[in-house]
């Protein structure tokens, strides 16, 4: 077998600098892009690192022990996420979304969450305060989590046959674990939305052709009837280490028919403006939704994508602001932080950078209106460096 060879740019070393208008923008809560998108839902990474070796996400060719992680001084401090997200609320965000790498190995994480869970919306409401994560260090971590304010929890796990689970961490970590995780989630409450309401933990499945289709219709027995909605995701071309082709992809479509092939399922509206799952209810003997059965979802950035309503900005661990999954280069706030930028300009930086968005990525490719080979082949920016 050849040997396959990876180009991998670190993004890092890349960035744009923040420009500050002229003119303040006040905060109103109406940020649009240029596509009249509206900024709701910030993705904050917390860490580069991870304790799992996903082959689609941090390849351990790449991923290994020489690779050079962030210093400690480089990461954004808990104050300093504090504050910017603050800034991003009064433009309009309404949920906060930690990631990583694995957001849990951040040290004292729960310190971070308290602080975020006082922030409120300029109408005085709180926000949707939710994590991201493997599941692996989720057992010990439930209470405190929960404690400190966070709401609810998304666990990716893709399959539930010990075998390719292993295989597919790439570290041996057993499936077992990630389900006592799960169950302290549960436990302790980790399923509600920002105003306290029942949401349920979502887990996600990222769904690779060669590697884990006959994982689907297990995870759907096992997690239909639980209150939690499983969302089987389409496999991305994100970044470049991770050796993506579109043979590799299932397309959403073919995992609803094997779906139905053992449970009737019916369309649902999306919950939310924005929303990346499509939803999909278990139906009763009458053909009808039943709540008790719960849901799925699927996501299909790949075949069917969802740009028009994306309303979501994401921020590197070490304060660079990226306008979608699939870019190339972020926007270095962090420079503007630790230079003594006072709010008001800081705002108006963001503001400014949300305002000239014009990022369709995946729309685009999907059009056939992208050199895929050349147009950011080797150059968009990892996964685990900004969240999924």
């Amino acid at each position: 077998m050849a040997e396959r060879i990876i180009p991998l740019v670190d993004q890092r070393l890349k960035a744009l600098q923040p420009t500050i208008p002229a003119r303040a923008v006040s905060p109103t809560g109406l940020l649009g892009d240029g596509l009249g998108r509206p900024l709701r839902d910030l993705r904050i990474s917390v860490t580069d690192r991870c304790n799992f070796r996903c082959n689609y996400c941090m390849p351990k060719e790449v991923f290994n022990a020489d690779y050079p992680y962030l210093p400690h001084s480089a990461l954004l401090s808990f104050e300093e996420i504090t504050r910017l997200a603050h800034l991003f609320v009064g433009h309009g965000v309404k949920k906060l979304r930690l990631t990583g790498g694995e957001p849990l190995l951040r040290k004292n994480l729960e310190i971070l969450v308290a602080q975020l869970a006082q922030l409120r919306t300029p109408e005085g409401a709180p926000l949707d305060l939710t994590l991201t994560t493997n599941g692996a260090l989720l057992a010990r971590k439930a209470q405190a989590l929960k404690d400190a304010g966070l709401n609810r929890v998304t666990v990716s796990l893709d399959g539930l046959d010990d075998a390719v689970f292993r295989r597919m961490n790439d570290v041996d970590f057993p499936v077992a674990e990630v389900l006592e995780g799960i169950d302290a989630a549960r436990a302790v409450g980790l399923g509600v939305d920002g105003q306290g309401r029942p949401s349920g933990i979502k887990i996600n499945m990222v769904v690779k052709r060669t590697t884990n289709v006959d994982q689907i219709l297990p995870m759907a027995r096992h997690f239909r009837g639980t209150g939690m909605t499983l969302r089987f995701i389409e496999y991305m071309d994100v970044g470049s280490t991770n050796g993506w082709r579109m043979d590799d992809v299932l397309p959403s479509a073919d995992v609803i028919r094997l779906l139905q092939t053992e449970f009737p399922l019916v369309p649902l509206e999306p919950s939310a403006p924005g929303e990346t799952a499509e939803r999909w209810g278990y139906a009763n003997a009458q053909g009808v939704h039943d709540p008790a059965l719960g849901e799925v979802g699927v996501i299909s950035s790949v075949t069917q994508a969802f740009c028009q309503d994306c309303n979501r900005a994401r921020l590197s661990t070490e304060g660079k602001l990226y306008l979608c999954l699939f870019a190339t280069q972020g926007y270095d706030l962090r420079e503007l932080l630790r230079n003594g930028t006072a709010d008001t300009d800081l705002s108006s930086a963001i503001a400014h950078i949300w305002q000239g968005r014009q990022d369709r990525y995946s729309e685009l490719r999907g059009q056939g209106l992208l050199d895929t080979a050349s147009d950011g082949a080797g150059r968009k920016v990892e996964m685990s460096y900004i969240g999924g």
